[in-house]
């Protein structure tokens, strides 16, 4: 991202583009007022805005005062904005008529149009916000479901910025007692008791201020995928065993045909739903059989690698067939993915024990007997879903902090240089063979908040923002 010195004043628009009752552009630098006063027109008589109230009247076409739109202004100064710079939102009709004459108005008063992430850029580079919160604002941009929001909003209010700052004053200690070691080794030479007792100290503070915290955190790192970006399911089974029935309970609504010939779903058809508040993508998938038509191959191919990509697998079994070839199928194509038994067709007469399913498949969990086309049995389907497969990551996320995976890949090289800091202060080696280490440590938790990064990694990230973020 090229961009242009922080004393020009940028604008875009910062709402979405389509028919809405308000729209929103916003401005932001040195010029944002003198700019927005130049199109803007108070419905009361010319005076100075004040600053965090909203102000009714007209934007209009400077050169012929043509009224352009009926709009409130709000005018709010540095430092208290979200850029820490002058700002300007003008609320219009939400339009892409009004909002996009609007938008070019202020472009011809002076701003110049803001580029994909460039206010929260601002943010960061103005000291208002760390990178860790600008990921933040991302995450609740894209956020679909309560818990990923929950999860977005811990990040935002600064709780890993704080735990990295705590971290960081730990090690930073720990250098400065390695750096009086360094500076009076001299002095300290006949002094090799001192210094082993000061090397274990140092050892127990970081293993217990930071890397085992940091190892904390990591490990809650697939759960945190979870809930911010969803699970995924896939519905395997052998064909006419309730798939498609399964996916139109799950959603409430009929998304897939269901027929009585085997082989209706050839290819994989996807959706999704809230389940406890996380979203769940389901895909229904061509049955598994031995003697499939060319393009029942093709679907079937697609359900193999349907499952290597999803978290879990569902797997339906027609409890009022007897198991056979086709089962075994399905049982190797799942093979170590987490997965679900459901005996499907409760009502009608079982042909086998329920009882019998790990002895015929080692490995599984118990299956759960029921029917699909019975609402109350869907209700109990959820809710095993949500226990076998929510549960922890929930549990584990609601009140905890969660890296995303530049963070994660930031705190694994983090504790890697700690890991041989720790071999290093075992083995009584040099003090600034130790320092070096925990300095790279440093680097990479202040990465994580941005007070190290390069324009490369800052370009990468906030150009993943839509524009007028």
């Amino acid at each position: 991202m090229d961009l242009e010195p922080l004393t020009d004043t940028i604008c875009a628009i910062a709402t979405p583009i389509g028919e809405a009752g308000l729209g929103l552009i916003r401005l932001s630098g040195p010029q944002a007022l003198k700019t927005a006063q130049k199109i803007f027109r108070h419905a009361g008589a010319d005076r100075q805005p004040k600053s965090h109230v909203l102000h009714y009247g007209w934007i209009i076409e400077p050169g012929t005062g043509e009224v352009v739109d009926e709009v409130l202004i709000c005018f709010m100064a540095a430092p208290r904005t979200y850029t820490r710079e002058d700002v300007v939102e003008i609320n219009c009709h939400g339009g892409f008529g009004a909002l996009n004459r609007v938008l070019g108005l202020a472009v011809s008063a002076g701003a110049r149009l803001a580029q994909p992430g460039e206010f929260t850029r601002r943010a960061f580079l103005n000291g208002r916000i760390d990178l860790s919160q600008a990921e933040a604002v991302i995450e609740t941009i894209r956020s679909r479901s309560e818990q990923g929001l929950l999860l977005a909003n811990r990040h935002l209010r600064g709780d890993l910025r704080r735990l990295v700052e705590g971290w960081l004053e730990v090690l930073g200690q720990a250098r400065s007692h390695l750096e009086v070691l360094i500076d009076f080794s001299e002095d300290l030479a006949e002094e090799a008791d001192d210094e082993a007792r000061l090397y274990e100290t140092l050892l127990k503070s970081i293993e217990e201020g930071v890397t085992e915290p940091v190892q904390s955190v990591l490990s809650r790192f697939e759960e945190g995928r979870i809930v911010r970006e969803g699970l995924t399911f896939v519905l395997v089974g052998k064909p006419n065993v309730g798939k498609s029935s399964a996916l139109n309970g799950l959603l409430g609504r009929n998304r897939a045909i269901v027929a009585a010939a085997p082989g209706t779903t050839r290819d994989v058809i996807e959706d999704s739903f809230l389940l406890e508040g996380v979203q769940v993508r389901v895909l229904d998938t061509a049955g598994i059989r031995g003697e499939p038509d060319a393009i029942e191959s093709r679907g079937i191919e697609m359900t193999i690698e349907s499952l290597c990509e999803a978290d879990a697998a569902v797997w339906l079994i027609d409890h009022s067939r007897a198991l056979d070839a086709e089962d075994r199928r399905v049982y190797e194509a799942i093979g170590d993915k987490p997965c679900l038994v459901i005996l499907n067709k409760s009502d009608l007469p079982p042909a086998f024990p329920p009882e019998s399913i790990p002895d015929r498949f080692p490995g599984l969990n118990p299956a759960i007997r029921l029917s699909v086309k019975n609402p109350q049995d869907l209700d109990r389907l959820k809710a095993r879903l949500a226990q076998d497969f929510l549960q922890n990551p929930l549990s584990n996320c609601r009140s905890q902090i969660v890296p995303n995976l530049r963070q994660k890949e930031c705190l694994e090289k983090a504790i890697a240089s700690l890991g041989k800091a720790g071999e290093l202060l075992r083995s009584n080696a040099y003090g600034e063979l130790i320092s070096f280490e925990i300095e790279n440590a440093q680097k990479q938790l202040e990465t994580i908040l941005g007070r190290s990064s390069d324009m490369e990694l800052l370009d990468r990230i906030f150009s993943q923002f839509c524009i007028g973020k």
